[in-house]
């Protein structure tokens, strides 16, 4: 992906509203032009569940992602992702194949909590 991208201030970061929440829910989304699986995410009380499309096949199996603990941004708005419409973005960093591995802490947290 390249180099660092430019500088920003910190107040642009604090417009990011990153999220810790559970995946409760998995299903397969064989419609995907590339493979991928929706995903239901629960962060808590105060934002509920969100869903979203993620392209994660390579290394997650839906039995592997129901109860892990996923970060996410959840403040961009909800884009549509064929017949689905994905409504945040699920965090994740790519292997030396350039399949997703997803980011999550490294221990259980309450859901819903932020990233600062």
């Amino acid at each position: 992906m390249g180099g660092a991208r430019e500088t920003i201030g910190f107040d642009d970061f604090l417009k990011l509203d990153i999220r810790v929440g559970t995946v409760v829910k998995a299903e397969p989304y064989p419609e995907a032009r590339r493979p991928a699986i929706r995903i239901w995410v629960d962060f808590g009380a105060e934002l509920g569940v969100r869903k979203a499309s993620a392209q994660v096949t390579a290394h997650y199996t839906i039995e592997d992602l129901v109860g892990r603990q996923v970060a996410a941004v959840v403040n961009f708005p909800p884009k549509q992702i064929g017949k689905f419409m994905s409504e945040i973005l699920v965090l994740g960093v790519p292997d030396v194949g350039g399949e997703i591995v997803l980011l999550g802490p490294e221990r259980r947290v309450p859901d819903g909590g932020r990233m600062y």
